[in-house]
């Protein structure tokens, strides 16, 4: 049988509508696929169609259509793969699959909306192919990335891997905040960090590392101690933040700050084999003065220079801080808000606790007006001495 005679017997059973039909059952709930080539999408796809190229469709059709009753239109260029496609849905066992006739380039002529990817240059689609094939993100979703602000808070420990994955995933624009300098003992998990860089501005070796691998990420580098009186001009030109923080003072300003310009913000903290990791204020509330109204007692939680810190266990809570700030950005999955993750490493353990906004926060409670900032380096000591 040739092609043509199979397509011809493949139309005495599947149904074919016209571009603007689909675009109505599209918009009633109907799942729009363009099952065209990477290369052929980039020339432009109809609004709210799911790219899945014809090699990935049977692998991936559950994860858009999980539903086998539900209502599949497959297009491709002019009509001819979607028919091919729909038959081999059917098989799969969906009972109401349809091909659009004429393809996207009929879609195109009768003028009904389509998108041009922001996505096309060959650099950035071979870049971040294997990311851009996930249905939650797609081209859209790496464009958002792309327009994307992050500041991490900390070059060091968790700073280190959070901002390479983020790099590497093509947030747009990386900010580095650290004063501090490189020092051999940080060789051992900071691994933004080399050796030869030693003595260099912890932010300087930072973003050569981070332009190596992504020359595409804008990374802006702010080497200041943050004190309430930067905070805000710091941070305000940024959507999220991350944490990576290693004292008291620091956490208590970043989270008193991001409350006031209602930014999320991505903690984690380790110490020995343990760590911990949540998202706060992403929804309003909790914040981080829900989990601590106060820092704790002297002794209870020594930095790593006196307790010490298994190299590995930063890598792990930096890359579930970035995976935070990806889904933040992405807008999928559940993000770490009324959670706290704990790490055992020891263990090799994961163990969820559930965290409640206190009605009584002074800073994130409804109706509290913002109290302003504190001297965080006093408040802090203040409490140690109790």
């Amino acid at each position: 049988m040739s092609v043509q005679q199979r397509l011809q017997e493949l139309r005495e059973h599947i149904p074919e509508i016209a571009p603007a039909d689909a675009r109505e059952l599209r918009d009633a709930g109907a799942v729009l696929i363009d099952v065209r080539e990477r290369h052929e999408i980039a020339q432009g796809t109809p609004e709210a169609a799911h790219a899945l190229g014809r090699g990935y469709l049977e692998m991936r059709i559950a994860e858009v259509a999980p539903e086998r009753g539900r209502t599949v239109l497959l297009m491709c260029a002019s009509g001819s793969r979607s028919l091919l496609a729909a038959d081999d849905l059917r098989r799969l066992g969906y009972t109401d699959v349809r091909s659009v006739a004429g393809g996207f380039d009929r879609w195109k002529d009768e003028g009904l909306p389509y998108t041009v990817p922001e996505l096309a240059d060959p650099d950035a689609s071979q870049r971040y192919a294997r990311q851009v094939v996930l249905p939650e993100v797609g081209e859209a979703g790496q464009a958002a990335l792309g327009r994307a602000r992050v500041l991490l808070i900390g070059a060091g420990g968790l700073g280190s891997p959070a901002a390479l994955y983020l790099a590497a995933a093509g947030v747009g624009t990386l900010g580095l905040v650290d004063h501090d300098r490189v020092d051999r003992s940080n060789l051992q998990r900071q691994v933004l960090h080399r050796d030869d860089r030693v003595g260099l501005s912890k932010t300087d070796s930072a973003r050569a590392t981070l332009e190596a691998l992504n020359p595409r990420v804008a990374v802006r580098t702010h080497a200041l101690r943050l004190a309430a009186d930067n905070v805000e001009s710091v941070l305000g030109d940024y959507d999220i933040v991350v944490d990576g923080s290693d004292n008291f003072p620091t956490r208590y300003l970043v989270n008193d700050a991001c409350v006031r310009l209602g930014l999320p913000n991505v903690y984690g903290a380790v110490q020995g084999f343990e760590g911990r990791v949540a998202v706060f204020g992403a929804g309003g509330r909790p914040c981080y003065r829900c989990l601590h109204p106060e820092p704790p007692a002297p002794g209870t939680a020594p930095p790593c220079s006196e307790a010490g810190v298994l190299g590995v266990v930063p890598g792990v809570i930096g890359l579930l801080q970035a995976n935070e700030a990806l889904k933040l950005i992405l807008g999928f999955g559940e993000p770490l808000v009324g959670r706290l993750l704990l790490f055992d490493a020891g263990a090799t353990r994961l163990r969820e606790v559930r965290l409640r906004p206190d009605p009584d926060c002074a800073y994130c409670a409804p109706g509290r007006e913002f109290p302003g900032y504190v001297d965080y380096e006093r408040f802090c000591d203040a409490v140690a001495g109790t």
